[in-house]
C-alpha cells in the first residue's frame, strides 16, 4: 500500500506559477505509471497528466498543454506538477494517484488509479 501527500498549492494570482509535489512513502512508485487530476466546486474530477514509470513518455489534456510539466524523480519517490501561467478556471483541489496494473497511462479514468493522495488546494485569482 503506498501512501501520497501532495504539497505545494496556494492562493496566487492569475499569471503566477506553482510547482506542486507529491511524495510516497509505504513502496516504491519506480514500477507504475502516476498522474495528476483536479476537482474543483460542484465538478467532477477531472485528468489532467500522467507520467510512464521511468518518466521518459507524458500525457497531457488539451486544456494544459503548453503550461503544465509532470515529472518524476523515482529515487526521491516522488512525482510534481510544474504549473505556469495560472488562470481562474484552474482553480481546484489537485491530487497526485498511482495508477493501477494493467492499464494504460493514456487512460484518462480516475478509477484506473487505485492510490491517492489528500490533495492540495490551488486559488487562482483574477
Amino acid at each position: 500500500q503506498v501512501q501520497l501527500l501532495e504539497s505545494g498549492g496556494g492562493m496566487v494570482q492569475a499569471g503566477d506559477s506553482l510547482r506542486l509535489s507529491c511524495a510516497a512513502s509505504g513502496r516504491s512508485l519506480s514500477t507504475a505509471p502516476m498522474g495528476w487530476f483536479r476537482q474543483a466546486p460542484e465538478k467532477e474530477r477531472e485528468f489532467v497528466a500522467s507520467i510512464d514509470w521511468s518518466g521518459a513518455t507524458t500525457y497531457y489534456t488539451k486544456s494544459v498543454r503548453g503550461r503544465f510539466t509532470i515529472s518524476r524523480d523515482n529515487a526521491k519517490n516522488s512525482v510534481y506538477l510544474q504549473i505556469n501561467s495560472l488562470r481562474p478556471e484552474d482553480t481546484a483541489v489537485y491530487y497526485c494517484a498511482a495508477q493501477k496494473g494493467a492499464f494504460s497511462m493514456y487512460d484518462v479514468r480516475s478509477s484506473t488509479y487505485g492510490s491517492w493522495g489528500q490533495g492540495t488546494q490551488v486559488t487562482v485569482s483574477s
